[in-house]
C-alpha cells in the first residue's frame, strides 16, 4: 500500500472541555473527559517519547471500546512528516481494545528545552455492525454529514531515555524531564491524517579520506615492491650468465699455456737425448 500524506479540513471542536490544558494527570473534570469519552477509553493521555537523536522512537496508544457497538477511529497529527501511525484508521470491536503504534522519525537536532508543540487528534464514531478497517472512510468522520464524532486531543511529551544501571548508586535521583507547556486549544484544522508507516532510508556512511589515502599508498608500495623484486631477479640471472661466460672464457688461455709448456718439455727432453 502506498503511503500518502494528505491534508483535510476539520471543523472546530465545540466542547470547551477538550480545550483545557493538561499536566498529564486526571486531576480535574476536564482531564477525565479528555482521557475518556463515551465510546473509547484512551490510555495514555499523553504520547511520551524517550527522546534520542538520530533514532526512531515509538509510543503505544491503547483504545478500549466500552460499548456494545463497533467503533471506528482515525488518528491525525499536526506534523505528519515527523510521525507515522499503525494503524491510522481502524475499528475497535465491542468490549475490546486495540493498540495504535505511533513512531517518531529520527531527529537530527534536539528541541529547545526538550519541549514539543506537536499534537494528535483521535476521532471516533459508531460504525455499522461487523465493520472492518476497510470500511472506514473519511465521510464517516464528517460532522457536516450529521455524524456524531467524538474527538480527543493528545499532546506529545519528550522524556529522558532509560539509563543503563550504574554499578555505583548515585547520591541524587534523576529529576523529572520538563513537560511541554502547550495549550490544548489549538485549531483542529492544523491536524493532518497521520501516515500509516514510513521508514527513513539510512544514509550510507562514506569512507574517510584518510582511509582511502592509506589504501592507495599501500597499493602503490606493493606494486613498487613487486617491480623491484622482478628487476633484482633479472639482474641476478644476468650476473649468473656473465659468470659462466667468464669462467668458460678464462679456461682457453690456461689450456693454451699448459699445452705450450708440455710441448716445451717434450722438445727439451728430445734435445737432451740427442
Amino acid at each position: 500500500r502506498q503511503n500518502s500524506l494528505f491534508r483535510e479540513s476539520l471543523s472546530s471542536i465545540d466542547n470547551d472541555e477538550h480545550r483545557s490544558n493538561f499536566t498529564g494527570k486526571p486531576n480535574s473534570v476536564a482531564d477525565l473527559i479528555r482521557m475518556s469519552n463515551e465510546l473509547l477509553d484512551i490510555d495514555p493521555i499523553d504520547l511520551q517519547f524517550p527522546f534520542e537523536l538520530k533514532k526512531q522512537i515509538s509510543s503505544s496508544l491503547y483504545l478500549a471500546n466500552k460499548t456494545d457497538d463497533y467503533v471506528a477511529f482515525k488518528v491525525k497529527t499536526t506534523n505528519p512528516k515527523k510521525y507515522c501511525v499503525r494503524p491510522n484508521t481502524g475499528v475497535v470491536l465491542p468490549r475490546s481494545s486495540s493498540e495504535v503504534l505511533v513512531t517518531m522519525q529520527a531527529q537530527k537536532e534536539a528541541p529547545a528545552d526538550m519541549q514539543c508543540k506537536d499534537k494528535f487528534l483521535l476521532q471516533c464514531v459508531v460504525a455499522s455492525p461487523g465493520a472492518t478497517a476497510k470500511d472506514v472512510t473519511p465521510e464517516m468522520f464528517s460532522k457536516e454529514a450529521g455524524h456524531r464524532v467524538e474527538e480527543t486531543k493528545l499532546r506529545v511529551v519528550y522524556v529522558d531515555p532509560p539509563q543503563p544501571p550504574s554499578p555505583v548508586r548515585e547520591g541524587s535521583e534523576e529529576g523529572s524531564s520538563p513537560r511541554a507547556s502547550v495549550s490544548d486549544s489549538a485549531n483542529v484544522s492544523d491536524f493532518t491524517t497521520a501516515p500509516r508507516f514510513r521508514v527513513d532510508r539510512l544514509e550510507p556512511q562514506e569512507n574517510s579520506s584518510e582511509a582511502r589515502a592509506l589504501i592507495t599508498r599501500l597499493t602503490e608500495e606493493k606494486k613498487s615492491a613487486l617491480q623491484l623484486n622482478k628487476k633484482l631477479q633479472q639482474e641476478l640471472e644476468q650476473l649468473k650468465r656473465e659468470s659462466k661466460r667468464s669462467q668458460s672464457g678464462g679456461g682457453i688461455p690456461f689450456m693454451y699455456v699448459l699445452l705450450v709448456g708440455l710441448i716445451g718439455l717434450i722438445l727439451g727432453y728430445i734435445m737432451t737425448r740427442t
